[in-house]
């Protein structure tokens, strides 16, 4: 039997997501983390383990041509999305995929016809990276970089829009302060690793 599937990781900013998959990927060469494409130029000594670069018209034709799960345009002018190619090759080999998603890339993937119905070709699992509690999430928000109370109160509502999420996820792992270990146990039992 295949047990290959994707699992997308959603939660609030600040929560420790990016922390947590660099943990996973040290931990678990066998789990597969896809390549977003984008169209951004690419940085200085920027290799291709993060993402595959693209130009706009490379990106509209691949969206025309079905083969994006879901994409956004991120600050007015760069387009970032999820490659089918970085996925279900992967599912088809028995791997498990961890894709870190926002909300609105979850909304995409979970209504996508690959993954929605009871008949779906493939599996989709989601976990929810839940904080300790709202104050520590908006301290760490805070320690990140100097940002003005407007800002401020601008992300505690985005962050409220979030955590709303959790109720949408199959399972949910607390990345509690200092127990990075314990959220990263919980994920591994979730993924049977």
């Amino acid at each position: 039997m295949n047990n290959g599937k994707l699992v997308l990781i959603i939660g609030p900013s600040g929560v420790g997501k990016s922390v947590i998959l660099k943990k996973l990927k040290d931990d678990h060469p066998e789990l597969h983390f896809p390549r977003s494409a984008t169209t951004r130029e690419r940085r200085k000594g920027e290799g291709d383990e993060l993402y595959r670069f693209v130009s706009d018209e490379e990106f509209d034709e691949l969206i025309k041509q079905d083969k994006v799960l879901e994409w956004a345009v991120v600050h007015g002018e760069e387009k970032y999305g999820t490659l089918e190619d970085e996925i279900i090759p992967f599912i088809e080999k028995g791997q498990i995929v961890v894709r870190e998603v926002d909300v609105q890339g979850f909304d995409s993937i979970t209504k996508h016809n690959l993954f929605c119905s009871e008949d779906a070709p493939y599996k989709l699992e989601s976990i929810f990276i839940m904080p300790e509690n709202k104050e520590v999430l908006i301290e760490r928000i805070k320690d990140r970089a100097p940002i003005s109370d407007q800002e401020l109160s601008r992300r505690i509502n985005s962050m409220d829009m979030e955590l709303g999420y959790s109720k949408k996820c199959d399972h949910k792992v607390y990345n509690k302060q200092g127990k990075l270990d314990e959220a990263i146990s919980g994920i591994e039992e979730i993924l049977e690793l």
